[in-house]
């Protein structure tokens, strides 16, 4: 820190408020919750009176400073923003209006964004597990923070929003670039499979060995593996370590127990439906729940990666998710709402073209899908990258070096 930069107490420029308003069972309130990891304030749900315990509220107003006291260890710290403002919080949320004259509320923002900063303030949190120690106003405000003038703070803040804004457009950059490869990729595939050549054509249950929905999920300690629909994802398959229990394995038919090659497809849960994934964690011995089916590919009627391709490809997620039955959003308990059952899943249309055709359309749609792969790797890589410029360039704004 530089030397001419004085240290002062937080307790010198925040302001704790009580809660001031009294809670009417008959009124909706628009709560507020803070992310940890100082990413902000955010509007949370909207509660009737009778939705809480608490006799008293605080009404946010843009430019406080809010924490809740169980969150400080993990950076949950943030600058009320004017889209939250008038939001409200439980006591749980101490709230401080911040002393303008002689700091700025984004500075005491990015300052909570250096993680040294805040976890050297929780460390002092009561509690034994970490998980339920609370921080106190009291506690907080003896912290003491780096605080030039306001000249200084101004250009420091102007010169890290500038970075931020330019860090935001390389990640849009690289969002974009591939966005639109997708977007190629989608058309290329409705090219090779318009709605046309739907017409007469085999159905999933023509061209599969093997089409069901699995039976047994009680989960126990047997070698006998679960696949559930959080190990499908869109393309991926996510190997199980969940385990059914020996009396529900025995049960399993040696023709239901996945096999390398498989296609596994998740049809319940909004959201999940229609992913599909090839297993190959032959290893294993595995079945799924009655959320996964497996489709498995009969090698004399069609080439096995033709069949995923499709099916994984924009013809076969319409043909799929246009099968989908139920409704979702018709109450909170929505997970068994909605699902694919397995006589619609047999009469999906598969186009089916020449073994020659089919190895050519599968050469070139993985060299497309290679080419989205290397983009989203270098996506992944430049996050990182950016994401790490950000902290060094605070570490050095709170020590007065930049």
């Amino acid at each position: 820190m530089k030397a001419s930069w004085p240290s002062i107490p937080l307790g010198d420029v925040l302001q704790q408020r009580p809660p001031d308003v009294r809670i009417e069972p008959t009124e909706r309130y628009q709560f507020a919750g803070v992310y940890s990891f100082a990413r902000g304030v955010f509007r949370a749900q909207e509660r009737m009176g009778t939705e809480t315990s608490y006799k008293m509220l605080t009404r946010l107003a843009a430019g406080e400073f809010v924490y809740p006291k169980l969150m400080a260890w993990e950076g949950g710290f943030g600058v009320v923003p004017p889209e939250c403002d008038g939001c409200y919080v439980s006591p749980e949320f101490p709230v401080f209006a911040i002393d303008s004259r002689r700091i700025m509320p984004r500075w005491l923002e990015l300052y909570f964004k250096v993680p040294a900063h805040w976890q050297k303030i929780s460390g002092g949190s009561i509690g034994t597990n970490v998980r339920r120690r609370r921080l106190y106003p009291e506690d907080l405000l003896k912290h003491k923070l780096a605080c030039p003038s306001l000249d200084e703070q101004s250009r420091i803040v102007a010169r890290i929003d500038a970075l931020e804004t330019k860090v935001a457009v390389a990640r849009g950059l690289r969002n974009g670039a591939a966005e639109e490869l997708n977007i190629i990729m989608r058309g290329r595939e409705l090219e090779i499979w318009p709605e046309l050549t739907l017409v007469s054509s085999p159905t999933l249950n023509d061209l599969t060995s093997y089409l069901a929905r699995g039976r047994q999920s009680e989960q126990g300690e047997s070698g006998h593996h679960l696949i559930k629909t959080q190990h499908v994802q869109m393309g991926r398959y996510v190997p199980t370590m969940m385990r059914l229990a020996p009396h529900v394995a025995v049960r399993v038919q040696a023709e239901a127990l996945a096999k390398a090659g498989d296609i596994l497809i998740a049809c319940s849960a909004a959201g999940c439906l229609g992913r599909v994934a090839r297993f190959f964690d032959s290893e294993k011995v595995a079945s799924t729940d009655t959320h996964v089916a497996i489709a498995r590919p009969d090698p004399d009627e069609v080439n096995p990666d033709y069949l995923y391709a499709y099916l994984a490809g924009a013809q076969g997620q319409i043909q799929l998710r246009s099968r989908e039955r139920g409704d979702w959003q018709r109450d909170k308990v929505g997970f068994r709402l909605t699902e694919l059952n397995v006589a619609d899943m047999r009469r999906v249309p598969v186009p089916l073209p020449s073994r020659l055709q089919q190895r050519e359309i599968v050469t070139e749609l993985q060299a497309l899908q290679a080419k989205v792969d290397g983009v989203y790797r270098l996506q992944s890589e430049t996050a990182a990258e950016l994401s790490a410029v950000l902290p060094a360039i605070l570490d050095k704004a709170f020590k007065g070096e930049l």
